[in-house]
């Protein structure tokens, strides 16, 4: 972990480096630069999609979205805020996004299904975008959508309502009996038939 001072400094070299991030047309590309990795940071994404910084809530929503556009999630498992010269570690207990809202159109194979994240991204599941569903700890569905890069969104239980709204029995990969819904083309599983 950084020492206080040195995460003050982490924390101000981030900021400067910022504007020129924000102002970037699309998103920067953070899997293209290989910094040195500089430490970890005392930053949490918790579960609830709230951010927060040496124990305190993150409040204000543009500092958050600068953030959550340097995210990188390695191959090693650990999510980063990387730019061009600094790569540091923070914490991320489910996911760092969370999908809002899930929008449709079609339906069946045809069907389309579009995410909205709490940080603004629109995900359209599909290939390149999968829904996955684990379970969590307390035995409940924990549902995610690929965003970008290793990164994805925590299905909120509001939005995972209205996806299942869509589902229809359909086989995993084992063929199993399960319920799940069509996107772009593919089968995704949401759970077992009861």
């Amino acid at each position: 972990m950084l020492a206080p001072e040195s995460e003050h400094d982490a924390m101000q070299s981030l900021l400067s480096a910022m504007p020129s991030v924000a102002d970037a047309d699309g998103l920067p590309p953070v899997e293209c630069w290989q910094p040195d990795y500089c430490g970890e940071m005392d930053m949490v994404i918790r579960r609830d999609g709230s951010w927060w910084h040496e124990g305190a809530r993150i409040g204000r929503e543009n500092l958050i979205r600068l953030f959550s556009r340097i995210l990188r999630k390695d191959a090693d498992g650990e999510t980063y805020l990387v730019t061009p010269v600094e790569k540091i570690r923070i914490k991320v207990e489910a996911a760092p996004f969370l999908a809002v809202r899930v929008d449709q159109a079609g339906s069946g194979l045809d069907r389309h299904l579009t995410f909205l994240t709490n940080m603004g991204d629109a995900v359209a599941a599909g290939s390149e975008h999968p829904i996955r569903v684990k379970t969590g700890l307390d035995g409940a569905p924990d549902p995610y959508v690929h965003v970008r890069g290793r990164l994805e969104a925590l299905i909120t239980r509001a939005a995972f309502y209205d996806l299942a709204a869509f589902a229809e029995p359909g086989e995993d990969e084992a063929g199993r009996p399960v319920m799940g819904v069509w996107s772009r083309g593919i089968f995704f599983p949401l759970g077992e038939v009861e």
